[in-house]
């Protein structure tokens, strides 16, 4: 039995069970499930750091977005909460579009 303990989406104790496999899952509380969400993120975020090409840049990036979307009830927000706290950031402070690197600031 190949053991993962971890974080897997919704549909994958089905996608298992049609293949006539044996699983064990559980459901986790709210703290565990945040902390695997966290870890799940880490590492779709290094798999998007590695992609050669828009296809799989695109998969890796829709993984973090799914894993943004369920950790919104965690903390009691909705998709539509972080929107305009991240549009109130980009007004305030710009976004990323323009590439800009900061190499150095002289200090006073």
């Amino acid at each position: 039995m190949r053991v993962y303990n971890k974080l897997v989406r919704d549909l994958i104790p089905q996608v298992i069970e049609n293949t006539g496999s044996k699983f064990t899952t559980r459901t986790l509380d709210p703290p565990e499930h945040l902390t695997e969400i966290k870890k799940k993120l880490f590492e779709e975020v290094q798999e998007f750091q590695v992609t050669t090409n828009h296809q799989d840049a695109l998969e890796e990036l829709a993984d973090i977005l799914e894993l943004i979307h369920a950790a919104l009830p965690i903390h009691e927000a909705t998709y539509e909460d972080l929107e305009k706290r991240r549009i109130a950031k980009k007004e305030k402070r710009g976004g990323f579009e323009e590439g800009i690197f900061l190499i150095a600031v002289e200090d006073e």
